[in-house]
C-alpha cells in the first residue's frame, strides 16, 4: 500500500486528553503529545497530505462555540507549521450523539470527506486512530486504519473491535512507518 494521504483522529492521537474527561474549549489549554507535531514534520517532508477528522460533540452539547472550535484548529495548524508540519484539512463534527448526523465517527462522513478533499482515494489514504469509532469509520469508508496506544488506544488495543489492526506506540512510530 501506498500511503499519500492521512486522516489523523485529533485526540488521542495529536492532542493529549484531558485527565478528568473534559473538553477542550479553549486553543490556550491545548496540549501536544509527544512526538505529534514532529510526526507531522515527518509527514510533511515525505509529501504525504495530512487531514484531521475529529468529532468535537462539545460545541453541539453547548459546552463552546463554534469559534472557539476554530481557534482551537487555527492553533493546531499555527504550532504544527512552527515545528515543519502543514495539516491540510481540518474536518469535525460539531453535533451532539443524540442528534443523529451523517458526519459523526464511527460514521464514514467525515473520512470521506476528507479523501474528497485531498482529491486522493481510499486505497491511498490511511486512518489513524486511538478509538474503535476511528476504526469502524475506516471501515465503513473501505479506508485501511492503525491504532496508536495514546489516548483510548491501549484499553482498546486487544478488543475485538480492533483485530486485524496494526498497532503502533504513537504517531511518531507511524511516522517511522510511514514517512521513512
Amino acid at each position: 500500500m501506498q500511503v499519500r494521504h492521512l486522516i489523523l483522529d485529533r485526540d488521542g492521537v495529536l492532542l493529549a486528553e484531558d485527565e478528568g474527561g473534559g473538553y477542550l474549549t479553549r486553543a490556550a489549554d491545548l496540549r501536544w503529545l509527544p512526538g505529534a507535531r514532529q510526526a507531522l514534520a515527518a509527514f510533511h517532508a515525505a509529501g504525504l497530505r495530512v487531514s484531521v477528522a475529529t468529532n468535537q460533540s462539545a460545541v453541539g452539547r453547548g459546552l463552546m462555540t463554534g469559534e472557539a472550535l476554530e481557534a482551537v484548529h487555527d492553533r493546531l495548524r499555527r504550532d504544527a507549521a512552527a515545528a515543519g508540519g502543514r495539516i491540510d484539512a481540518i474536518l469535525s463534527c460539531p453535533h451532539a450523539p443524540e442528534d443523529g448526523c451523517h458526519c459523526r465517527k464511527p460514521l464514514p462522513g467525515l473520512l470521506l470527506e476528507a479523501m474528497r478533499l485531498a482529491g486522493l482515494p481510499a486505497a491511498q489514504t490511511l486512518v489513524v486512530g486511538d478509538d474503535l469509532r476511528d476504526l469502524e469509520a475506516a471501515r465503513a469508508a473501505g479506508v485501511k486504519a492503525v491504532l496508536v496506544r495514546t489516548g483510548k488506544g491501549a484499553r482498546v488495543e486487544g478488543s475485538a473491535g480492533a483485530a486485524g489492526v496494526d498497532v503502533f506506540d504513537d504517531l511518531a512510530a507511524v511516522a517511522g512507518r510511514f514517512a521513512a
